[in-house]
């Protein structure tokens, strides 16, 4: 079994075709690559081939490089292996690019086009890059581009050196700094591709184009005597300006904490200056730079080796296949409207049930407002509007919910109202019906005490806005059974989103992590810390929102209500005190977040930002000495790293993986970072120690380092090698 084959029809043209056994989506391997090299070096050899198609057997061109391979290259080679390994790539793809021709004339070359039945990602659409001409079938779901930028490395196998030079370094920045993707008819609007036709012409259009190609259609322009780059070079005045400008944004985007951008754009700059073969070496040498930095490691495996082995169930317990066909979702406010949108846009016939009719129709109506703007940006076409419409049944009556496989209470967080929920469900649904209950801070275990059933009772967590959140959590109580949670983790699969699971305790993971952020930086400000000082500083080492702004989002009144209710469960034992000073005084005020256009930011009439709010110093004045830059970060990171270390110790985490994937899908931690521990891994658990025993000095008992990681610390350890698992999928 191979991952290329090749045909040659009585025409003369050669099709390879790219179909790798037993995956849905084509990858990129080493073997793959030989195997392409060898039937490109074959086709080109025989003097009956006049050109050659590349396509793929699957409905997708290609979902990119195996980034498992690269992991390993690193690890068996380290620099040298990834340059080497590289340039072969290249020499391959350069290979495709001259078909033969002769080095002066640039005459004699065989025609190569792509032909794209669907979606080419990453190594995906660098491989057509290479050839002459790159043909699409006009297929709205395929999404075509470089995402890579998006894990922590940019395109490596002249993706990058390409692109710029075939667009100009201003046209290309979106779709290489910011992994933009688009659609077939996008890509060819942004010059990324050359034709969309429709699908079932996509092969006969690209045979045709190979019989009348030209020996001038296979130049590329920077092979071309004369060729000079769109939009300038660096040492043309306006190109000196679009390198300017860029390395401003690329500052501005990354706070200079994303190693793979600046690389990126020096590979860019430098490349501009040279030959293009030059230029590839000089792509191929910051390509191994930042593979070989150890954000990247960090970045590759969270958002994509350990993101992918969660997805697929690696910690999913031993049980039937749990697909969900039928779910009752009970509230349809804003967290059940989402949840009923997901849940029918994969496919599952949903209940969405409220106390009044016309709640439920505004539940129902916020997918269609989503579905709108779909179709509005042709994402989505009025027939798939009707069809996931017509699986939502919005109405109060319980009795609807006979035949449901899974319940999604989403009520308000209020212990009595679920627990009378849960008594209104189970009269109704079979004896085998999963419940879940969607909360972010109730113990799942108490909330079981109102089930008949508390095994097939568990906790599932999303994020808000539901749509758009790619995290979430499963919360398994004390009685929970293993069925349960099989069921919570297919059901979050079949909505693509990610899971982790959790077992349950105060906040669970997430909100146990994301409070201490949110509290530290409060304290700060209490303390006399310029707010500008607090948000800037945790935007510097990568975190997406300060954590005042944070608050404002999600509102202070929530805070203050969550602060209540721990007080009330701890006792004397309450640590916030100072926090909720600051806190409770500005829901006083009114100031209660972004929803009321007041809180530590100021708003203008339509909601947006205007910077903080001025009143917030005058309140809390700046001392006279400010701290350093890196103490505030070291304070706002340790908040949320440390309780993500006592979570694994305490037993609420149980891999790993998944407090990283949670952390960075969850609530934005450092992605740069790869999450708490691979930050931890980065740092060392000596130093961590280090600055948990300053910080603790300073500012009290919270920043106490576990015994845990002072134990890591004497050992010399790392928490990938001392928790390392092999992923397994369901």
């Amino acid at each position: 079994m191979t991952d290329f084959t090749m045909t040659t029809d009585t025409d003369g043209i050669a099709t390879i075709t790219w179909d790798v056994p037993e995956k849905s989506m084509n990858v990129m391997s080493l073997v793959g690559f030989a195997e392409l090299d060898g039937l490109i070096d074959a086709a080109l050899a025989d003097a009956g081939v006049k050109g050659i198609i590349l396509t793929s057997g699957k409905k997708d061109f290609a979902g990119g490089m195996d980034l498992n391979v690269i992991a390993r290259m690193r690890e068996e080679g380290g620099a040298e292996g990834i340059f080497d390994g590289v340039m072969r790539m290249h020499q391959i793809l350069r290979k495709i690019e001259r078909a033969g021709m002769d080095p002066k004339t640039l005459k004699g070359g065989k025609p190569i086009v792509a032909a794209l039945p669907g979606t080419a990602l990453g190594i995906g659409l660098e491989l057509p890059l290479s050839c002459h001409r790159i043909i699409a079938a006009d297929n709205a779901r395929a999404k075509i581009g470089l995402p890579e930028i998006m894990v922590g490395i940019f395109p490596g196998a002249g993706g990058t050196t390409r692109l710029v030079r075939k667009l100009g370094a201003m046209m290309a920045a979106p779709f290489l700094l910011e992994g933009k993707l688009s659609d077939p008819k996008g890509a060819k609007a942004g010059g990324i591709i050359d034709e969309v036709v429709p699908a079932g012409e996509l092969l006969a259009r690209a045979k045709e184009w190979v019989l009348n190609a030209k020996d001038a259609d296979l130049v590329k322009p920077w092979d071309a005597k004369g060729y000079k780059m769109p939009g300038g070079a660096p040492y043309h005045p306006a190109g000196f300006m679009t390198f300017v400008g860029a390395s401003a944004m690329v500052h501005g985007k990354t706070m200079g904490v994303y190693p793979a951008a600046k690389a990126l754009l020096s590979a860019v700059y430098e490349g501009a200056l040279v030959p293009f073969d030059t230029a590839l070496k000089i792509e191929a040498r910051w390509f191994t730079s930042v593979l070989m930095n150890p954000s990247s490691t960090a970045m590759i495996r969270s958002l994509f080796i350990n993101k992918e082995a969660l997805e697929k169930g690696a910690n999913r317990p031993e049980a039937p296949d749990q697909t969900v066909r039928k779910v009752g979702i009970i509230g349809a406010g804003m967290m059940g409207a989402g949840i009923a949108y997901v849940s029918a846009n994969a496919g599952i016939e949903v209940v969405l049930i409220d106390a009044a009719q016309d709640a439920a129709d505004r539940g129902k109506a916020y997918s269609e407002s989503i579905l709108d703007k779909g179709i509005s940006r042709r994402k989505v076409t009025p027939e798939k509007k009707a069809e996931v419409l017509g699986r939502i049944t919005a109405t109060t009556d319980y009795t609807a919910l006979a035949g449901c496989d899974l319940i999604v209470e989403a009520v308000f967080e209020d212990m009595k109202v679920k627990a009378d929920v849960t008594a209104k469900v189970e009269a109704v649904v079979g004896p085998d019906c999963i419940f879940a209950t969607n909360t972010s801070t109730l113990p799942i275990s108490d909330l079981a005490k109102a089930s008949a059933r508390p095994d097939q009772f568990i906790g599932i967590h999303f994020f808000s806005p539901v749509d758009k959140m790619l995290l979430v959590e499963i919360i398994r109580g004390k009685e929970t059974g293993d069925r349960a949670v099989a069921k919570a983790l297919d059901y979050v699969r079949q909505i693509r989103k990610t899971p982790i699971v959790v077992n349950d305790a105060r906040f669970f993971y997430a909100n146990r992590c994301i409070i201490p952020y949110i509290n530290e930086g409060i304290r700060m400000v209490a303390e006399g810390v310029a707010p500008a000082l607090v948000e800037n500083a945790a935007k510097l080492v990568g975190m997406p929102l300060g954590p005042l702004q944070l608050v404002d989002e999600t509102s202070i009144d929530l805070g203050v209500k969550i602060a209540k209710a721990t007080k009330l469960a701890m006792g004397d034992t309450y640590p916030d005190g100072a926090v909720d000073t600051v806190l409770f005084a500005m829901a006083d005020q009114g100031r209660l977040g972004k929803k009321a256009n007041a809180g530590f930011y100021s708003y203008d009439e339509a909601g947006k930002r205007q910077g903080l709010w001025e009143g917030l110093e005058a309140q809390y004045p700046a001392a006279d000495v400010q701290p350093d830059l890196s103490s505030v970060q070291q304070r706002l990171l340790m908040a949320q790293v440390l309780e993500a270390v006592r979570a694994l110790e305490e037993g609420v985490l149980t891999d790993i993986r998944e407090g990283d994937v949670g952390a960075v899908l969850g609530w934005g931690f450092a992605p740069w970072s790869g999450g708490p521990f691979g930050w931890l891994d980065i740092i060392g658990a000596a130093r961590a120690v280090e600055i948990c025993d300053a910080l603790a000095a300073s500012h009290g008992a919270r920043f106490a380092a576990p015994a845990l990681l002072r134990d890591m610390a004497a050992k010399g350890q790392q928490f990938y090698t001392r928790f390392a698992q092999q992923p397994k999928a369901a």
